[in-house]
């Protein structure tokens, strides 16, 4: 792998980009503070602003490896960040990576996390010479499921009681997609839909 850190990514309605301290407020109000967005996350919905900031502070800290990916979901219409999509962990063993994503409910349904996931996993692929790209949701996150249907990824199967969220100990749902079944469904239309800028 050619590990690359959190490059900048500019798709037709997005900017994924690295947090800054400044998005706080922003995040907070978006979609840390929902309780109907954080119920599938491992972490609670912020009391206020300032605990946004501390998430923030960690994530921002870990920007200088280069083997650490955490993008911040802009929507180019109103110049702020309405969810995030990340490496969760990786293997380098198989080359392989799981991602993680939550996007602000006043968003769902306008086909912006699909839009933002096939740009990370073309980045991930393509830059970083990944093998296999997962994902997995809680079984009652329906919505997520679909997402990883969009972009390709193939459902493995369900993890009986193998995760804990807000919710306590949920079944999960597993999906991949491999490079070369990328490779097969991607064309060049949709390599030409998004441009690594800068590193902030």
């Amino acid at each position: 792998m050619n590990h690359k850190g959190t490059k900048q990514i500019e798709t037709d309605m997005l900017l994924l980009r690295r947090f800054r301290i400044e998005d706080a407020e922003a995040m907070f109000r978006n979609w840390a503070s929902d309780d109907r967005v954080t119920q599938y996350l491992s972490w609670p919905s912020h009391e206020n602003v300032a605990a946004t900031r501390r998430l923030l502070n960690d994530w921002i800290s870990q920007y200088e490896r280069l083997d650490y990916y955490n993008w911040a979901i802009e929507l180019k219409e109103i110049h702020e960040p309405i969810g995030n999509i990340s490496v969760v962990s990786y293997e380098k063993r198989t080359a392989s990576a799981m991602l993680g994503w939550c996007l602000g409910e006043n968003w769902w349904g306008r086909e912006l996390m699909p839009e933002a996931a096939r740009a990370v996993l073309q980045f991930l692929f393509e830059a970083v010479d990944f093998n296999r790209l997962a994902a997995k949701h809680d079984t009652e996150n329906a919505k997520s499921g679909r997402v990883m249907q969009k972009i390709g990824m193939v459902r493995e199967g369900v993890l009986r009681a193998g995760g804990r969220n807000n919710r306590g100990i949920v079944d999960e749902a597993y999906y991949s997609i491999l490079r070369e079944e990328y490779e097969k469904s991607s064309g060049q239309s949709v390599k030409l839909r998004w441009r690594m800028g800068p590193d902030t």
